[in-house]
């Protein structure tokens, strides 16, 4: 049987798989985070009372897993839908989960009103994920806190503390008012 054979009537691949997601808007999360302390905005998160950004939806992190002063931990389960072409976990899912942890401490730490933004993030891959990788979590720390910028850094571990990347950041703070 050729390929043609095999394939689909309606033209799709015969190995195609489709991925779906739904994602609420950013802007009115953005105006109740507004409301809180930077810590109780991602508790909140946590607690499902306000919906994840849209960014955690498009690359299917599991949860935000903990949240302390200072310090966030995501939960990701590598997928086949994070694969690059040569059948790993795509370097920009790394770098995208390592931003968001490091983000995240810098903002549990600011008070209500007050923001961040990402300056540079520096990323080290250190080994390969898959989807027979199993859950990662995404632990991030804020070294630094200033009156305009803040650093932090960050750690892919599985559940045997095997390390995957680490990544530093530095933030700009954007304070309420400014």
């Amino acid at each position: 049987m050729t390929a043609e054979e095999k394939a689909p009537q309606d033209g799709s691949a015969p190995d195609e798989r489709t991925r779906t997601y739904t994602w609420h808007d950013p802007l009115a999360s953005f105006a109740e985070g507004a409301t809180l302390s930077g810590i109780d905005y991602l508790r909140a998160m946590a607690d499902g009372k306000i919906p994840v950004p849209p960014i955690a939806e498009t690359m299917g992190f599991d949860r935000i897993a903990e949240v302390e002063e200072g310090r966030v931990v995501f939960r990701l389960t590598p997928a086949e839908f994070h694969y690059n072409p040569i059948g790993s976990v795509h370097g920009g899912v790394y770098a995208t989960i390592l931003d968001s942890a490091c983000g995240c401490a810098v903002q549990s730490l600011l008070p209500q009103g007050d923001f961040y933004t990402s300056v540079d993030l520096t990323v080290k891959f250190l080994r390969g994920m898959s989807k027979d990788t199993g859950p990662v979590d995404c632990v991030g720390t804020a070294t630094h806190l200033g009156r305009r910028t803040a650093l932090a850094e960050a750690r892919i571990v599985d559940a045997d503390g095997k390390l995957y990347a680490t990544a530093t950041s530095s933030c700009l703070i954007i304070r309420a008012g400014s």
